[in-house]
């Protein structure tokens, strides 16, 4: 009777993608994966700036981006100036130079924000999955293909499942949010 896979599929899904959004959040060293949700204009279609150029990380609080075909410098800058990245990035013609400044302690507590609110959303889509669980569980009920007590453990199964993802979301965002106070 135990066959939750399909929901915990869904609930695992949504850590994975709560950790591939906060990856992007830039925690004022320079990391790479702040460059996953840019696209540049590739001969009329929008590409991941990993599929068009090298990405260097020099020191820790710069990254060097080197597009593998030279016309794609200024679509780079281009694209990078309209994301939210709020970083300028220096062309010298070859290659962009991305150089993260220190946060401030300002901007630190509006990304600290933004985790909590991603991670908010998450929980949300979490105890979606756990509704959804329980409706299916109690037509199943209605329609006399389990009884009262099964449905009883599915449903202090489902509960325990959606509680064990909350946790692991509430461990996402911390770590998250102690790498953005961190000085």
């Amino acid at each position: 009777m135990s066959d939750y896979k399909e929901f915990e599929s869904k609930m695992k899904k949504t850590c994975d993608a709560l950790s591939t959004q906060l990856a992007t959040i830039r925690a004022g060293r320079a990391n790479a994966s702040v460059l996953d949700q840019i696209e540049v204009d590739y001969y009329g279609v929008a590409t991941p700036v990993q599929q068009v150029a090298s990405i260097a990380t020099p020191d820790p609080r710069s990254l060097l981006i080197q597009p593998w075909d030279a016309s794609l410098l200024k679509p780079l800058e281009k694209a990078i100036l309209a994301s939210d990245l709020g970083i300028n990035p220096q062309n010298d013609g070859r290659m962009l130079r991305l150089v993260f400044p220190p946060l401030t302690e300002e901007r630190r507590k509006e990304l600290v924000k933004q985790t909590r609110k991603y991670g908010e959303e998450c929980k949300v889509a979490i105890r979606n999955v756990r509704r959804e669980a329980i409706e299916k569980y109690k037509k199943l009920q209605k329609a006399s293909e389990i009884t009262e007590d099964d449905y009883k453990i599915a449903e202090k199964d489902i509960q325990k499942l959606t509680d064990d993802f909350i946790k692991e979301i509430d461990g996402i965002c911390d770590r998250k949010e102690k790498e953005l106070t961190e000085i």
